[in-house]
């Protein structure tokens, strides 16, 4: 009997507390490699935290977190992670090429130089994600869709077995959410695993195949057909009607979207 293929993402046992106040506790949570994967939950809930200590960016209280069976200071080249905007300094001189460019310095260290074959590479990146005519373009001059599609295109030059985005979606127009989920749907079809921190529910059936219900503890974890359910959704959100689907409307019960 073949052995089960190793898990894109494996947490076990992980609590993170700020200030002794649990953000998450006693999370385990798998994610197998191959899937396009929505984590869901209230403000607060700790999605950012979660990718975080998988990044190794905080230090958990207790637990551990693998990445294709190890942890992530042994497979960063693996990992491709795009940051919530607003944790970027947008203000730093440089343009758009140079900073898709930056995806290649995990294989090149920081000491050898792009070369042509890198910069061919950012540039077809930047043409996949629909930036290639602004790649002179300083970063402070583009918008916020424009923004997360330079980031996009910079993870995509990672070449990454993993990806972790926060927030992709978030304040982008309609065109650009739709560039963003077909990128997300070629990785996905190319074998690799995306996780994403999502924020609006009505999608997650339309965009994802995996989701994760978190509220500083793990509510549910599986294929979306599964698990993406009213009931599980109240236990996440607190029966907070208005977050959650309206009952019969659309195909599967499920509103559609604009």
């Amino acid at each position: 009997m073949n052995a089960a293929p190793t898990p894109a993402i494996e947490v076990t046992d992980l609590t993170v507390a700020y200030d002794e106040r649990p953000v998450l506790w006693d999370i385990d949570w798998t994610v197998p490699q191959g899937v396009l994967a929505a984590v869901v939950g209230p403000n607060g809930g700790g999605k950012t935290t979660l990718l975080k200590a998988v990044l190794g960016l905080v230090r958990p209280a207790a637990g551990q977190a693998l990445v294709l069976g190890r942890p992530y200071r042994e497979q960063r080249r693996l990992v491709g992670y795009v940051p919530q905007r607003r944790t970027v300094d947008w203000d730093f001189p440089t343009n758009v090429l140079d900073v898709v460019l930056m995806g290649c310095y995990g294989r090149l260290g920081w000491i050898r130089r792009p070369g042509k074959a890198e910069h061919a590479q950012a540039l077809a990146a930047l043409d996949k994600v629909g930036m290639v005519h602004l790649a002179r373009r300083q970063i402070s001059q583009l918008s916020g869709g424009q923004r997360q599609r330079v980031f996009l295109a910079r993870a995509l030059v990672e070449d990454a077995q993993v990806y972790l985005m926060d927030e992709p979606f978030q304040g982008v127009d309609a065109t650009t959410e739709r560039a963003i989920i077909e990128v997300l749907r070629d990785l996905r079809a190319a074998g690799r695993t995306v996780v994403v921190v999502h924020h609006d529910l009505q999608t997650v059936p339309e965009y994802f195949d995996w989701v994760t219900l978190l509220n500083v503890q793990l509510m549910a974890n599986g294929p979306v057909a599964d698990v993406f359910t009213e009931e599980n959704l109240r236990r996440t959100y607190g029966g907070r009607h208005g977050l959650l689907p309206i009952a019969g409307s659309a195909a599967g019960g499920w509103p559609g979207k604009p």
